[in-house]
């Protein structure tokens, strides 16, 4: 039995979705690897890798920015979780400046079902669970030009003619998937960038498109307040 059909036939039980567990394991093993490529080619420079982002210090963050604007208070345990977690560049205020935010999503077991002759269920969990976090760091990167989060999502449910992918083109503020949007277009559009397709993104083609990303925050990071805060 592969293991979609193993997740398929036993999600609401106890069986782990393998699946889902060696994508994790790729996305987490990508950035690691943009890590330690990012460390040898700058030296001078620290980094920071984190898991989550706390809501509470990320309001306070807020506030301070934009004391003219109202900002709800969240629990003190409230956080966010990429896949990949959120990569940083360290100042010399130990203050953490994001070059690279990594999501992964599968989604997709209809093409079983048809195969075996059953009606397609509904589409959209992973991609509402997405939606989140992209908010949240999104409002988070505000105040900068760039927004150095990127999201690989496959399985069946993102082929071409499927209208889930106009879901992930609203959160990407309608812009072009499977291309790179690092920096701020125009005045407002923050927009992401999101690799969405129905093979399974491999380690490697993730790393290749991250250390894109990153190397190039770190660039801006340096251009925009100068390479003696960080070193």
């Amino acid at each position: 039995m592969s293991d979609k059909t193993r997740f398929r036939e036993t999600r609401a039980g106890t069986v782990i979705n393998t699946t889902s567990k060696r994508q994790d394991k790729a996305i987490l093993c990508a950035v690691r690897t943009v890590k330690a490529t990012i460390e040898t080619r700058f030296s001078t420079l620290t980094l920071h890798w984190a898991k989550r982002e706390m809501l509470a210090p990320l309001i306070e963050d807020l506030r301070q920015r934009f004391p003219d604007v109202p900002f709800c208070q969240c629990h003190e345990t409230s956080f966010m979780t990429p896949d990949g977690g959120i990569l940083s560049l360290v100042g010399k205020d130990r203050k953490r400046y994001p070059i690279l935010i990594a999501e992964k999503k599968s989604q997709g077991t209809n093409d079983l079902r048809v195969r075996e002759g059953k009606s397609r269920q509904a589409q959209g969990n992973a991609i509402e669970r997405l939606g989140k976090n992209v908010i949240g760091f999104r409002v988070r990167m505000l105040h900068e030009a760039i927004f150095p989060f990127v999201c690989f999502g496959d399985g069946c449910d993102f082929a071409e003619n499927r209208s889930i992918l106009d879901r992930v083109r609203t959160i990407a503020m309608f812009g072009e998937l499977n291309q790179e949007h690092l920096f701020r277009e125009g005045d407002h559009f923050n927009r992401g960038t999101f690799y969405f397709r129905v093979p399974e993104w491999t380690q490697a083609e993730m790393e290749e498109r991250c250390l894109t990303i990153a190397e190039r925050s770190v660039y801006y990071y340096l251009a925009k307040y100068g390479k003696a805060n960080f070193e």
